[in-house]
């Protein structure tokens, strides 16, 4: 059990660097098994989510080698096609990308059902569509999703997604790389992360092309060489202390990021009232005064991204009159507002629309963190609040955003952590 202590009260200054993209790292971790050789990568964020993958990986074989915090060297050409243990899949839900990279190495796949932040329903019918229309044959049996390619190994398909779906778009694009013959993927997303992978695979041989659009064709190859590649900043982290500095007020540098990536960010905090001034690689937020209401609806990218309707709702829950949220991709993207109207605000969900009519001030107390972006605005909202206030089940913090207690100490912030060893750990949904 981990928790934050936070001290509510003070403004955020000074500059914070963003990390690795967790959503990037989570695919492009899983599709080193595609390579026949060693892939140094940098940039990788040091989060529970990528120890996990990397503890998933070394059980199949595979030789890791960590260079720094932030740089590793993986070879997987010796790694044996096993089942992963089921205790570490269902504490990710990125671990059914390894139902896509297995499929197409070694033409068979055992993974179980993933685990991961519970929103409602998120099934992976989509991934199976897409797999099927490679020639695999695929079962959901026990808790597991089993997946056999033809003899011979997955042929080239054509699929067009149903719903635009990122996981979907990202684990047919694994499973295509190595298979015979061109598959087209139509009703792709088009998230930067999507690029992202789509650009490792490429920079290790891969034949990829129009990631980041709606349609994305990949032509198989015979195999994958080991190579170098960086992994692109957190748009989301970047995102979070974006929203941060504008609720809680002062003047924050946020470095290394790719400003296109956050441009509906900023443009809704300059709406509500904040200055935003972008650089080549780094953006900075410096508010002052109390925001102003806005509307919000989460879209696939270039729209509000969804992992960010926790953060901004926070902004919402101090600014000056009534706004309103509607959560476009998710069924249960709210749960955390029971928790920040402990701490004062005023927030009404009514199906995918939640109502916030701003209040002047939030009052610490004990919250809980119930998934990973929910955790991430429960901290904004201490920072904000008016004595102190007490995460439980930071973890789910944790696992997508590196050393956020010492990055928000280097801004000001009065917080720390402590953990209990002796606490039952429970299952993992977020």
């Amino acid at each position: 059990m981990i928790k934050y202590w936070i001290e509510g009260g003070g403004k955020l200054n000074g500059s914070v660097a963003i990390s690795g993209a967790k959503n990037a790292a989570v695919a492009i971790l899983p599709a080193t098994l595609l390579v026949n050789g060693t892939c140094r990568i940098e940039n990788v964020p040091d989060i529970s989510d990528v120890r996990l993958l990397l503890e998933i990986l070394s059980n199949m074989g595979a030789r890791i080698r960590r260079l720094g915090r932030n740089t590793l060297e993986i070879d997987c050409s010796h790694v044996r096609n096993v089942t992963a243990p089921i205790e570490l899949v269902r504490r990710i839900r990125a671990s059914y990308y390894l139902i896509g990279v297995q499929l197409g190495r070694f033409g068979h796949a055992r993974v179980a059902m993933p685990g991961g932040c519970n929103f409602g329903v998120r099934p992976i019918d989509q991934h199976i569509k897409g797999f099927e229309a490679m020639g695999a044959t695929v079962e959901q049996a026990g808790g597991y999703v089993c997946a056999d390619a033809p003899e011979g190994g997955l042929l080239g398909g054509h699929v067009y997604l149903d719903i635009v779906s990122v996981g979907a778009t990202m684990n047919i694009l694994l499973a295509a790389v190595l298979s015979g013959g061109l598959t087209i993927i139509e009703n792709c997303a088009k998230e930067p992360h999507i690029v992202d992978l789509a650009n490792f695979l490429n920079a290790m041989g891969a034949k990829v092309s129009g990631a980041g659009t709606d349609i994305i064709k990949v032509r198989g190859v015979r195999q994958l060489r080991g190579g170098f590649y960086t992994i692109i900043p957190d748009q989301i982290e970047a995102g979070t202390y974006m929203t941060a500095a504008a609720a809680v007020g002062g003047n924050v540098l946020v470095e290394n990021v790719i400003p296109k990536h956050l441009d509906c960010i900023t443009a809704k905090l300059r709406e509500m009232g904040a200055r935003v001034t972008e650089y080549d690689d780094s953006i900075r937020v410096e508010s002052s005064r109390r925001l102003r209401r806005a509307n919000v609806k989460t879209m696939p990218y270039p729209g509000f991204p969804t992992d960010m309707q926790p953060q901004i709702a926070v902004c919402m829950a101090l600014a000056e009159g009534t706004s309103l949220v509607t959560e476009g991709i998710y069924d249960n993207r709210f749960r955390y507002t029971g928790e920040i109207n402990r701490m004062g605000a005023s927030i009404q969900v009514e199906s995918k629309t939640a109502v916030i009519d701003g209040v002047r001030q939030l009052h610490g107390c004990e919250v809980r963190a119930c998934d990973l972006r929910a955790g991430a605005a429960m901290v904004i909202a201490a920072l904000c609040a008016e004595g102190t206030t007490v995460i439980e089940d930071a973890d789910y913090i944790e696992r997508g955003y590196e050393d956020i207690v010492g990055k928000l100490t280097g801004l000001g912030a009065k917080i720390r952590r402590t953990e209990d060893r002796s606490a039952p750990a429970e299952e993992s949904v977020g």
